[in-house]
């Protein structure tokens, strides 16, 4: 089975969102940026999400983490929690 590794940073607003993808564009550290702000517990460890396998997660999560490219900043991708930035750091089909 499909098994993947990514770090995602969870914020309210879209704007937000695209706010935090500009920074890392344009050279900001992922993971601050997910301790900084992200809304989610897994901000503390820098956004990191650990191993999962399709339908493990949400569908709009699943559907960019098993089909994005590796290490390149998804987003932002709404779901009902609120708004991510996404990205895949490894990935087994």
């Amino acid at each position: 089975m499909a098994q993947a590794t990514a770090r995602h940073i969870l914020v309210s607003t879209e704007d937000k969102c695209n706010e935090l993808k500009a920074a890392i564009e344009g050279g900001a550290d992922f993971a601050q940026l997910a301790r900084e702000h992200s809304s989610c517990p897994s901000g503390r460890q820098g956004g990191e999400l650990g191993s999962f396998g399709p339908g493990e997660m949400v569908r709009e999560f699943d559907t960019v983490v098993f089909s994005a490219p590796l290490n390149e900043v998804q987003g932002p991708v709404k779901t009902a929690f609120g708004y991510h930035l996404l990205e895949v750091t490894s990935r087994q089909d």
